[in-house]
């Protein structure tokens, strides 16, 4: 597959419209069987083993979590939650193809609303994507918060 800047735009708009429409398992397809999806707890984390974060979840864990908000049982998602993510246009980073390593930034806004509830942050995303069999898949997707040093209410759903 010859990747293109489009393409790699194109993928971050449509990962983040799957997470608005909750097709969940769609979404988590996309990550490789060894990415991780991370939110760090402080500015300028290096990494999300030796350090605590608010979310640092590999296959299992997503693939968990996507099971309870898909359960009628989930307390929690009593009303469901819905999320809305408004992005800037993804910037590309890194673009090696010889390496297969692809990396894009993008400012958003995320809203999650549940009930009379509405939560907003605003933040970074750093997607990290290689080419597997053919389609574009994220390596690791990371979530800068701009206020993630700050004491935050349990997000429902994923950034």
């Amino acid at each position: 597959m010859a990747v293109t800047h489009q393409d790699l735009i194109d993928f971050v708009v449509h990962e983040s419209r799957m997470l608005d429409a909750k097709r969940f398992d769609e979404w988590n397809a996309l990550f490789t069987d060894d990415a991780y999806y991370w939110v760090p707890l402080v500015p300028d984390q290096e990494d999300g083993i030796n350090h605590t974060s608010h979310l640092y979840e590999d296959k299992l864990l997503r693939d968990l979590r996507v099971e309870r908000l898909k359960s009628p049982r989930a307390f929690s998602q009593q009303p469901p939650s819905r999320c809305h993510h408004l992005l800037q246009t993804p910037t590309v980073e890194e673009f090696d193809e010889v390496g297969n390593r692809y990396v894009l930034r993008t400012e958003f806004h995320y809203t999650e609303s549940q009930g009379d509830e509405l939560q907003f942050y605003v933040g970074t995303f750093f997607h990290h994507l290689s080419v597997v069999d053919g389609a574009l898949r994220m390596t690791q997707k990371r979530v800068n918060l701009l206020n993630c040093d700050a004491a935050l209410p349990a997000v429902q759903l994923f950034i």
